[in-house]
């Protein structure tokens, strides 16, 4: 099968396509045909190294130290089951499926096997892989951020930094779906993409400082490491949470700390990667509550040009990768 390989850390050019063989189900395991997978901030920072403050120490150990211990990038994919093991009764040969294999990679490839209770869902009706591809990466962080540190409830006020990105485009739609007012922060030129997405308020970065202003929120939802909590203190209400989604290794520590008098808190940690999670942005996708927004797709010949792209830092939602059509529907509409 064909597979986007990089042998060593480095820029986009490091990531190449190449013919590596293709896996085979054991038993509880099934194999996916993959039609899409995107190339996510998390694929950026394997393959480069450059991690949050204080983070670097741990990378080599971590993803190998001589050289990429996963050879294959690639977070999420969406795409049918080609074959099944023996013992597999959940999926069979067929069906269209998303899945997330989040920190384990191995997406950016022809096919990839998982296991059959694992990260794995099945694609809701009128998607398209591509929009299916899209859907883990962002919506797990945003759930995580929103729904388990946060604990958003509705009527809070929540501002989103970063909200034409992956996570930040999620967290706006999800926000809005716990019921909360969303005002999304973002650059001149994503304003309405923003607000299409639902935010009730979108400021322009390069005009606005929302950290100088007199509007406060319940929530703050920092996606790009663009602020700290020290600005953002004199604009969160009492009892008001910072959330990071990129913290450095001070920003996470300092989260530890005792709460403060009027209960405002940082928090931040790694994402919990869960299957629940999938089932939840699965229904959510199903009732038009949750949509992913896709920027550009590249074929998988030209994945170093959709690397290069993702780290000029300037993406609007998912990069999306095509093995097949894009815009070819998973599952047909009811």
């Amino acid at each position: 099968m064909k597979a986007a390989v990089y042998r060593t850390y480095g820029p986009p050019s490091v990531v190449r396509v190449e013919d590596v063989p293709t896996p085979q189900p054991k038993d509880h395991e099934v194999l996916i045909r993959i039609s899409a997978s995107t190339v996510s901030s998390a694929d950026w920072r394997v393959r480069s190294l450059e991690l949050p403050r204080g983070f670097g120490l741990f990378a080599r150990p971590v993803f190998g130290l001589f050289g990429p211990r996963q050879p294959i990038l690639g977070t999420e994919l969406a795409g049918t089951i080609e074959a099944v093991g023996r013992a597999v009764t959940r999926f069979q040969a067929g069906e269209a499926v998303f899945a997330f294999p989040g920190s384990a990679l191995g997406c950016h490839a022809e096919y990839r096997t998982m296991p059959e209770d694992g990260r794995i869902a099945r694609i809701p009706a009128g998607l398209t892989f591509d929009e299916a591809a899209a859907l883990s990466f962002g919506g797990t962080t945003a759930l995580y951020y929103l729904r388990d540190l946060a604990q958003v409830r509705a009527g809070d006020e929540v501002l989103i930094v970063g909200a034409s990105g992956a996570v930040g485009s999620a967290a706006v739609q999800l926000a809005r779906h716990f019921g909360a007012r969303v005002t999304g922060v973002t650059s001149t030129a994503n304003l309405e993409c923003v607000q299409a997405l639902g935010a009730d308020r979108v400021l322009d970065y390069t005009k606005e400082d929302f950290r100088r202003g007199t509007a406060t929120w319940d929530i703050i939802v920092d996606t790009v490491g663009a602020t700290e909590f020290a600005a953002c203190a004199p604009v969160l209400k009492d009892e008001g949470r910072l959330t990071l989604v990129a913290a450095t290794l001070p920003q996470m520590l300092g989260s530890m700390r005792r709460r403060r008098p009027d209960g405002k808190r940082v928090l931040t940690g790694a994402v919990k990667e869960r299957v629940e999670d999938l089932l939840v942005l699965q229904a959510l996708a199903a009732e038009g509550h949750f949509r992913p927004l896709i920027d550009r797709r590249y074929p998988l010949n030209e994945i170093a040009a959709a690397h290069a792209y993702v780290d000029t830092g300037r993406k609007r939602g998912s990069v999306v990768i095509t093995m097949g059509p894009a815009a070819e529907a998973a599952t047909p509409s009811p």
